[in-house]
């Protein structure tokens, strides 16, 4: 009997200290959510490609229009914008049921650890547009957030690296096939998000 509860305590000890040290309310869901706007914009975007007449998949260094630039960084930041309110909102509500707090510490640090390459990410992607490196813009968003998965890795649930790596395999190797960054973009923001999101929902439900 001694013995039992001394397990019990040590598994109570142990599930503490990783509630204190991680950020565990991580949902499932909001994958599967971000990865279904992924799919929807990039699918959108091919469409504006092919309304302009150009054929992104040629591989050619195409120059946008000042109108389409726009046009392509206010999907993505819809884009963005629905996989962030996703994300707050179910992990929000899954932290409500768990009775855990979701702004602490613990998430300062994860946000903390996760923004760095995701901001410089997005400054090289800037510059990219700036000097028309069009075709580069899809595998840099790849690297950089499979870099910031991998960083935020220690304040979260430790499957997350696993997507961070496979997120920076396919920016490594898209830029081996440029012409094909569009569908790299789609499978690694759209499909690995709703897998990853969907195995994660069943291991944490």
């Amino acid at each position: 009997m001694d013995s039992k509860n001394y397990h019990e305590d040590l598994s109570h000890i142990r599930s503490m200290m990783e509630r204190s040290s991680r950020f565990i309310s991580l949902s499932g869901l909001s994958g599967v959510v971000a990865g279904l706007a992924a799919l929807i914009g990039a699918g959108y975007v091919y469409v504006v490609f092919q309304r302009e007449g150009i054929n992104y998949f040629d591989g050619n260094r195409n120059i946008f229009s000042p109108a389409l630039v726009r046009e392509l960084v206010i999907i993505g930041t819809l884009i963005l914008f629905v996989a962030v309110l996703s994300g707050y909102f179910f992990t929000a509500n899954k932290s409500k049921k768990k009775g855990l707090k979701i702004w602490d510490a613990t998430t300062k640090r994860l946000l903390f650890t996760f923004c760095v390459p995701l901001i410089t990410g997005g400054l090289v992607c800037l510059a990219l547009l700036y000097h028309h490196f069009f075709v580069l813009v899809a595998p840099a968003t790849l690297i950089f957030y499979g870099l910031a998965l991998v960083n935020a890795e220690r304040y979260t649930l430790t499957d997350v690296k696993y997507l961070g790596y496979c997120q920076i395999a396919l920016g490594l190797l898209s830029i081996f096939f440029l012409g094909w960054g569009l569908l790299f973009w789609a499978f690694g923001f759209g499909v690995l998000h709703i897998v990853y999101g969907l195995i994660m929902h069943k291991k944490y439900k």
